[in-house]
């Protein structure tokens, strides 16, 4: 089964990082985000990746090129400025017609991706969404006047979901791409939700995405803790 990871994107809110490489390439422990990804779907035995490519994609290329991992990954071009939905499109004649699997390439978790599968299959429609928990991004201040008077760190709300992305597709969702411009997030997976066709696996687990500098020391910190929750590999 083919694992498609999205990886075109410019992380204009990272620009410390992305001067010179996609978002994607920005290091955790030393290591691209991409490698972290690919070492999480390699332990649950998914060896079949096929990465979108598009701003300073050579950058992803050469890093595999030059630190091979026990598996098979092809990096294509798919437009510097091609939304998600394009970038889906544009693969299409790579995956064939069968199921593949498909994720953001700024995030990592611990999501049971051989439970994620089993799942899709059970139900039997187009399209299977990975809902994660928002994590904590903001604490509180108690204000009286100009002066804190307290603070508490935000913590997360059980009751609320998210898109954390690690798809289960079907090749039939390209039905309701129309071309470049179209956003993943936008018409697709709304069309996908009125005709019934998308459900969402329920990760109670860990998730991160890296979209702001902070965000990325979190990771860096947790990883130095020597107990990072989303390596789950040996």
């Amino acid at each position: 089964m083919k694992v498609v990871i999205l990886a075109g994107g410019r992380g204009r809110r990272l620009l410390e990082e992305t001067r010179d490489k996609p978002k994607p390439m920005v290091t955790i422990a030393g290591r691209p985000l991409l490698w972290h990804i690919v070492k999480h779907y390699l332990h649950h035995g998914f060896d079949d990746f096929v990465i979108a490519g598009g701003y300073r994609g050579e950058v992803i290329r050469d890093y595999f090129e030059r630190n091979p991992l026990d598996c098979r990954v092809q990096v294509v071009d798919t437009g510097l400025d091609t939304a998600v939905g394009g970038r889906v499109r544009r693969l299409l004649p790579l995956l064939g017609d069968t199921t593949f699997m498909m994720t953001w390439g700024d995030a990592v978790a611990d999501v049971d991706l051989k439970a994620l599968l089993s799942f899709h299959r059970s139900h039997g429609r187009k399209a299977t969404v990975t809902a994660v928990h928002p994590p904590p991004r903001f604490g509180r201040l108690f204000l009286h006047g100009q002066a804190v008077t307290g603070f508490s760190e935000k913590k997360p709300d059980s009751s609320e979901w998210i898109n954390g992305a690690y798809f289960v597709l079907e090749p039939s969702v390209a039905d309701h791409i129309r071309g470049d411009a179209d956003q993943w997030e936008d018409e697709p997976m709304r069309q996908l939700i009125r005709n019934g066709e998308l459900m969402a696996y329920r990760h109670e687990g860990f998730w991160q995405c890296v979209d702001t500098l902070h965000e990325r020391e979190l990771l860096e910190a947790l990883w130095l803790s020597g107990t990072p929750p989303w390596r789950i590999w040996t």
